[in-house]
Formats: C-alpha cells, sequence, structure tokens
C-alpha cells in the first residue's frame, strides 16, 4: 500500500486583517526532500468567514435574479440573493433565509440545501452553502429590511431557468457562483 504525503502546515501568519476574510501566509509540508529537510511550499490566501447563495423558485418555475455592481470587477452582474456568514455560529441555513427576505423581501416556506462549494480553493478557502427556496411569500412591508449603499438599488428580475442558463452560455451571466446555482438547481429539477 502507498504511503499519502502528509500536507502538514509548518508555519501560520496573518499579513493582513479584513473585514470579512484575512489574508494568511502558511509554509506547508510538501512531498519530496527527508524529514530532516522537507521539501515545503509558503502559499498565501484569502482566510475566508464563508457565503450563502439563495435560488428563489416561484411557483412557474422561475428563477428571482437580482442584478447588482460589483467592486472587484466594476460590473453590473446578474447574481441570486446572497450574503456572508458573518455572524459567528449562525446556522447556513438560517443566514439564507436572512438574505433572502433582507435583499428582496421574501420569506421561504421550504429551503434545500443544493450542496456547498469552495468558490476559488487555490487562493480561498471561501466555501460557499447553495439553497433552493420555494414557497414564497412576501416579507411584510413594516419588517423589511432597510437596504444601504450597492444593496439599496436591487431589483428583482424573474427568470425562465432555460433563458437563464442560456445566459450563463452566451456570457451574459458571468458571475461563476449564480451560474453554479443555477445549474444545481437545473439539477435538482431534473431528479424531481
Amino acid at each position: 500500500m502507498a504511503l499519502v504525503h502528509e500536507y502538514r502546515v509548518l508555519d501560520s501568519e496573518i499579513i493582513h486583517r479584513g473585514w470579512c476574510y484575512d489574508l494568511t501566509a502558511e509554509t506547508v509540508a510538501m512531498p519530496g526532500g527527508t524529514e530532516a529537510a522537507p521539501a515545503t511550499a509558503r502559499r498565501e490566501y484569502l482566510d475566508h468567514v464563508g457565503a450563502v447563495v439563495t435560488v428563489p423558485l416561484d411557483e412557474q418555475g422561475r428563477v428571482g435574479l437580482i442584478r447588482q455592481f460589483r467592486v472587484p470587477p466594476k460590473e453590473l452582474m446578474w447574481e441570486f440573493p446572497a450574503g456572508l456568514r458573518d455572524i459567528p455560529g449562525e446556522d447556513p441555513a438560517v443566514a439564507a433565509r436572512r438574505e433572502l427576505a433582507e435583499e428582496v423581501d421574501l420569506h421561504a416556506a421550504d429551503l434545500l440545501e443544493l450542496g456547498e462549494y469552495y468558490t476559488t480553493p487555490g487562493i480561498s478557502n471561501e466555501l460557499i452553502h447553495y439553497y433552493l427556496a420555494t414557497g414564497l411569500t412576501p416579507v411584510p412591508e413594516a419588517d423589511r429590511h432597510e437596504r444601504t449603499d450597492e444593496e439599496s438599488h436591487i431589483e428583482l428580475v424573474w427568470w425562465d431557468l432555460d433563458k437563464a442558463l442560456d445566459a450563463v452560455a452566451g456570457g451574459e451571466i458571468r458571475n461563476g457562483v449564480c451560474a453554479l446555482a443555477l445549474n444545481l438547481t437545473r439539477l435538482h429539477l431534473e431528479r424531481r
């Protein structure tokens, strides 16, 4: 039986503290070298709090997308209601319901986990939990979240699922998290 290499962290330091991630540098023991002088690699990565994405699915089988400006790519992007897991210990499903209510004023009677996936594991440990929300009802006016900053201009647009998937293939939807959420939704609906 072949031995599997143990990738041990030999040292770790936080280079920068951010609002939802830290930039961390670690030295890891790699295959090769000797016990006395192991082969190593130093890598920097974003140590991220994680996030949730919620796909609202209405009774006509349409998905609710929002268009939001994103600073890093400097683009308005189509995406689903989503948010950080920035409340310590908060259950991802609770966070998903919170973001759905805050961003698009909807409650979901049913929330189904579609999976959890790393966004860019070569540079970040950000883990996103994906949910499908059904049995949608509006949040009462008096209970609605006051949106500010980039969230103040969020508008919910209902898309036919096939049209949204075509928009991914055609380059109109360029947010990778959204593209995965659409495909996870399609896979779930096909397996029902």
